[in-house]
């Protein structure tokens, strides 16, 4: 499968908020869709799917405009909205159904997830019940029980603890191995790091970088090494200004240029105990502040 979003024009009034947006993402992959407050992604998302349209440009699925009566979408918002005075079991199924499902298949793939997710104990509860970050699992299963082709989690990990949180991560790894689209909005930079394979970040609602990440990561110069060892003071002493402090008690070597690397790594490993030695690569967190236009 494969998502495109081509070149999508979008205004409110005399406010222009996306400026020809083009994206893709593709089936089994995460996709990470980036961007300081503003940006543009919730319209982007909305665009997607179909709450409202692009002023321009087009929405196209494996090559053709979208049919939304045919591909599924699934999506989690970032705020909850579910209602916290029904029974867990009554609004869940309603939800599938009003996604197409019948009633037995709805009430068959609800138990599922409630299974899947720790819940099940809770199926007769009214949602107010549920910690916060229990009824961020409820509102998960409103975004997985009908089996959507396309899955739209904005901040998902919002209200987990550990423990949640690494069960979210599991269940998500198995959509992704299903040949889904999932498409992740977040803040949470180590998330999207951990899990996507291509990124695109939003600035002014313009597209300041896409691509995959492993690719974006590589592009810049590499030149300098990350190196940990219990000999830092006497690497440093040795290295003099091209070596600096690094985190974590680690150093950073400046080369002169990136074809001196192995040369440097052969002379550190032959003389020290060295427990790491790479080549430096910026964070996404490094990379989003670089082209998101400021601080987080």
């Amino acid at each position: 499968m494969r998502l495109e979003l081509r070149n999508i024009e979008k205004s409110f009034g005399e406010k222009r908020v996306l400026s020809g947006v083009s994206l893709t993402a593709e089936g089994g992959k995460a996709f990470g869709l980036l961007g300081r407050n503003g940006a543009g992604k919730t319209t982007s998302i909305r665009i997607l799917m179909n709450v409202f349209p692009a002023d321009s440009g087009e929405v196209l699925f494996d090559g053709a405009p979208i049919d939304y009566k045919r591909v599924r979408f699934g999506y989690l918002p970032e705020e909850r909205g579910l209602y916290p005075k029904k029974k867990i079991i009554d609004q869940l199924v309603y939800f599938a159904e009003l996604k197409g499902m019948s009633r037995s298949a709805a009430v068959k793939s609800v138990d599922y997830w409630l299974s899947r997710l720790g819940m099940a104990e809770y199926r007769g509860k009214r949602l107010d019940t549920l910690s916060k970050g229990n009824q961020q699992k409820i509102q998960l299963i409103t975004a997985l029980a009908h089996d959507p082709q396309i899955i739209i989690l904005d901040e998902p990990f919002s209200g987990l603890d550990p423990v949640n949180a690494m069960l979210l991560k599991d269940v998500v790894k198995e959509e992704i191995a299903k040949g889904k689209i999932v498409l992740f909005s977040s803040h949470q930079m180590n998330y999207i790091e951990e899990f996507c394979d291509s990124i695109a970040i939003l600035n002014g609602g313009g597209v300041a970088l896409a691509g995959e990440l492993h690719d974006i990561k590589r592009n810049y110069p590499r030149n300098r090494l990350v190196v940990r060892s219990e000999s830092a003071e006497a690497i440093a002493a040795r290295l003099g200004e091209a070596c600096a402090p690094f985190e974590d008690g680690g150093l950073i070597v400046t080369l002169p240029s990136p074809e001196e690397k192995g040369r440097v790594m052969r002379e550190l490993t032959e003389n020290y105990d060295i427990d790491e030695i790479k080549v430096f690569e910026p964070s996404l967190n490094d990379i989003f502040v670089e082209y998101a236009g400021g601080g987080m």
